[in-house]
């Protein structure tokens, strides 16, 4: 029964790490809607071995290690290798100047950051109640969900019909991963409605962009998410 009690969530966690695994398998052959499925699998995975560890009060410094290389597959390498698929098409040719390399190996600057982002989280004892940069799940819902819907729908077509902007959008998810800002986080405080506006506007507009874009909302989502988490910043404590 205690063996039970103790592993439960490091059973979520691993469980995640597979989910990954076979996401990133299938992003690396094609396979788009497998992948989105994965990751919709990784993350209610990745919320309840957190929900489990707390309600069995069997948290241990295993199990915030095993969390942090879960995530690092399936919201570190996953969204590295979705920029590594958006630049393939381009080769080495940038402003037409030929490059000693091909762009798409620079997709994987998001696997770089999301490791040091996740190394950083582990380390900081100040995110209890809000996240400092974007976290690397919303990270991956961003930038694969733009992958995603440009796919599926040509949404976001100027993004990936130019190399420039990609690396633009490489460069600026890398810097968010670990950037100072203040990101909210869904864990309460306080259930006093005044100490929770920023999560009262986050889920109306969410669910607002989700339902007037549909797919391509997923990514508007995590955008307004940053843009809310900017905005209420002095509330952020």
């Amino acid at each position: 029964m205690n063996f039970m009690k103790n592993n439960l969530a490091n059973a979520f966690t691993l469980a995640n790490l597979f989910s990954g695994s076979i996401g990133v398998i299938h992003l690396i052959h094609g396979d788009y809607q497998v992948t989105a499925i994965c990751i919709i699998l990784s993350l209610i995975l990745d919320f309840f071995d957190g929900f489990v560890a707390r309600a069995m009060k069997s948290n241990s410094e295993l199990g915030v290690q095993l969390d942090s290389l879960a995530d690092m597959v399936s919201f570190g390498l996953l969204p590295g290798i979705a920029m590594f698929k958006a630049l393939e098409p381009f080769g080495s040719e940038l402003l037409g100047i030929n490059l000693p390399f091909e762009l798409k190996y620079l997709g994987l600057f998001i696997t770089l950051f999301s490791c040091l982002r996740l190394a950083i989280f582990n380390l900081d004892e100040e995110q209890k109640y809000y996240f400092k940069g974007l976290n690397t799940p919303s990270n991956t819902i961003l930038m694969f969900g733009l992958y995603y819907a440009y796919l599926e729908h040509k949404s976001f077509s100027i993004l990936f019909e130019s190399p420039g902007f990609l690396l633009i959008l490489t460069i600026l998810l890398s810097w968010l991963l670990i950037s100072p800002i203040k990101m909210i986080s869904m864990k309460f405080k306080s259930m006093k409605l005044e100490d929770n506006h920023p999560k009262i506007a986050l889920v109306i507009g969410i669910v607002l962009l989700l339902s007037f874009f549909g797919i391509a909302g997923i990514p508007l989502a995590i955008m307004y998410y940053i843009l809310i988490s900017l905005i209420f910043q002095k509330q952020l404590i």
